[in-house]
């Protein structure tokens, strides 16, 4: 998912639109993690970006993309993009 989301809206508040981001973001984990997975390989990975575009996107865990989205309100953004791409990976020996 590569995606830029609006901050500014005329009939929410822009609180509401960061845990109606969060829904959809919890949503797309969700049915991400719910594909089957090729044989050799044990869970589904993320790798996560999230800034005010493309270009000033910053590598981030998919657990910090709700505070990412809190830093973006608390610094009054109009948008912020979030790329989410999911990968098959192996856990590593022990």
């Amino acid at each position: 998912m590569k995606k830029v989301f609006p901050l500014v809206s005329e009939r929410h508040k822009p609180a509401r639109l960061v845990e109606q981001i969060k829904g959809e973001v919890k949503k797309y984990l969700k049915r991400e993690r719910n594909k089957s997975l090729p044989e050799d390989h044990d869970y589904w990975g993320f790798n996560c970006r999230s800034g005010q575009d493309a270009d000033s996107a910053k590598i981030c865990h998919e657990k910090e993309i709700g505070k990412s989205l809190d830093h973006a309100l608390a610094e009054g953004w109009e948008v912020v993009y979030l790329e989410i791409l999911s990968e098959p990976r192996r856990r590593g020996s022990k």
